[in-house]
């Protein structure tokens, strides 16, 4: 009844506030829960960190997400609970995408960064933007609007454009959207060298991502 009374008398943009208010306050407490838990390795070197790991666990790696299924719960838009030059390797696939460009996205790169060895890679795998513009625009024939229906996209999509607009928001999860260009000048400012693309490693990526996903190396400089 309480509930029914609010939804009749608070507008609906309103009501979207309070509920991102009460999913920032969970994320507040995960996020302390978890500063706690990387409390225990903190001192530690030669980690292997997997931020953004959602349900995608990987044995020998420390796994990293708001997921009750990780390892230690972060909020990555936060500084990272590790100390300088303690990770030989950091791996993130399809998050990146989901933290907003460019204050939040700068900020994770640079703690990644930071936390690396030197010599130490960062992996990064986000959604291929290229493909579809390229194919919107004529430019490619690789068929990605009637795979993105077969396999990706809600039933709704139907029109090249409201494929386009998927991609790009997933429901309003995803937050930028990345081709190679972008993703290297961002690693770059962050002070990443000999960023490359990379193929897929089916030891280290996600089978069900190898179609449509870009994936990247960039590396800390060695020490001088």
């Amino acid at each position: 009844m309480i509930k029914q009374f609010l939804k009749s008398q608070i507008s609906a943009g309103l009501l979207s506030a309070i509920r991102n208010v009460g999913r920032e306050i969970i994320i507040l407490r995960k996020h302390h829960k978890g500063l706690h838990q990387a409390g225990k390795i903190v001192g530690q070197n030669h980690l292997r960190l997997h931020l953004g790991c959602g349900h995608k666990v990987k044995h020998g790696w420390i796994n990293i997400d708001l997921s009750s299924q990780a390892d230690i719960t972060l909020d990555m838009r936060e500084p990272l609970p590790f100390l300088e030059n303690s990770c030989a390797i950091i791996y993130s696939e399809h998050f990146l995408e989901h933290i907003d460009y460019p204050m939040q996205t700068h900020l994770f790169l640079e703690e990644c960064y930071r936390v690396l060895e030197p010599g130490g890679v960062f992996s990064v795998g986000v959604p291929d933007t290229e493909w579809p513009i390229a194919e919107y625009a004529g430019l490619s024939t690789e068929g990605y609007f009637h795979i993105a229906k077969e396999r990706w996209h809600p039933a709704w999509c139907q029109t090249e454009m409201e494929h386009i607009n998927y991609h790009f928001f997933q429901g309003d999860e995803h937050r930028f959207a990345y081709d190679f260009k972008t993703l290297a000048d961002a690693l770059t400012r962050a002070g990443f060298q000999k960023v490359q693309r990379r193929a897929f490693d089916e030891d280290l990526d996600s089978v069900d991502r190898k179609l449509g996903t870009l994936y990247v190396n960039a590396c800390k400089p060695e020490a001088q």
